[in-house]
């Protein structure tokens, strides 16, 4: 097994090789914002959805957009908005007089990185067309079904404090996400790095470092990272805490109301192996899992009243969960 995993190790060396490029190039605009950067990385290597919460001016657009502009491939940014029409985001169907007859024109959505900013603007209709295409990397328009190109990943924005013209995003959708991430306030020193590069007069010029064959090379080798047994117990543990508490030791009374589905349980295996290769390891540890843990389960968790009432948050119940499961 030790031979295994050195073999393992060194492919993975090789097929990461393009991650500190990666990483210096976002750098060359983004000033710190390290956990929005790798959870990035993180989303685009083990093939998950994204969705980024925080207040306005955190850089969440412009990390997408550095992003993509690092990486050959495709970017459309789709602005959602209370009277965008599912069409506008998957294509139409258009009539031509001359010969009668239809032809199928493609949406944005046809890409490979899309922006969906400030995904809650959008009313139901839009997030149900959107459901196909992040769980079946498809789209039917008419009666023909399109595949969509890969790699193919949602990074999705909300707002957490503005409400007047937002929607709630169906559970089904939110589900659909493996990670949400929330974004915080710069520090006092990256502020003030923050200020003398945005306010110069030289161009910030990204360029691109990667490309989507290398990306899918890369998630192919991040299948072949050893995950032990006892890890693979651990996901389940804490999966299952969420649904039976008690049965873990653990005090959380009926402060939760929907449990972590098994989408919760494939995600953090895949984001724990993708959390490893970012660090060069042909392994998962407990702490990958750790780690990346409240990312998966913090938006797959929904609380009661009486939860509400204490003013407790997922976070902190993922965390309670977390200490009071036992580690391998």
């Amino acid at each position: 097994m030790e031979q295994q995993i050195t073999e393992i190790q060194e492919f993975i060396k090789q097929k990461s090789a393009f991650i500190p490029r990666l990483t210096s190039e976002i750098g060359q605009v983004i000033v710190g914002q390290k956990y929005l950067v790798e959870r990035l990385l993180i989303g685009l290597l083990a093939d998950g959805h994204i969705l980024i919460e925080g207040v306005p001016g955190l850089a969440k657009t412009l990390s997408v957009k550095t992003l993509s502009d690092a990486i050959q491939t495709g970017f459309q940014r789709i602005q959602f908005t209370p009277d965008l029409l599912p069409g506008d985001l998957v294509g139409t169907l258009i009539y031509s007089a001359k010969d009668g007859a239809f032809t199928v024109r493609k949406g944005p959505i046809f890409s490979n990185l899309i922006l969906a900013d400030e995904i809650n603007r959008a009313p139901a209709k839009v997030q149900s067309a959107l459901l196909e295409a992040m769980q079946e990397r498809q789209v039917t328009i008419g009666d023909e079904t399109f595949k969509l190109p890969s790699p193919f990943l949602v990074l999705a924005t909300q707002n957490p404090i503005e409400q007047e013209g937002t929607y709630p995003l169906p559970e089904a959708q939110v589900d659909r996400f493996m990670l949400k991430l929330k974004v915080t306030y710069p520090t006092a020193e990256e502020e003030l790095q923050i200020q003398d590069r945005m306010t110069s007069t030289i161009p910030l010029v990204v360029n691109k470092v990667t490309t989507p064959a290398e990306i899918l090379e890369a998630r192919a080798a991040m299948h072949q990272i050893y995950m032990d047994d006892k890890v693979k117990k651990y996901i389940v543990d804490i999966v299952c805490a969420t649904r039976d508490p008690k049965k873990y030791g653990l005090d959380l009374g009926d402060l939760i109301q929907y449990k972590a589905s098994p989408r919760a349980t494939i995600y953090l295996h895949l984001a724990s192996k993708a959390h490893a290769f970012l660090r060069g390891r042909a392994y998962v540890t407990p702490d990958d899992v750790k780690l990346i843990g409240p990312d998966v389960l913090r938006h797959r968790i929904i609380l009661t009243y009486e939860a509400e009432a204490e003013e407790l948050s997922t976070d902190e119940i993922v965390a309670r969960i977390f200490n009071g499961v036992e580690v391998p």
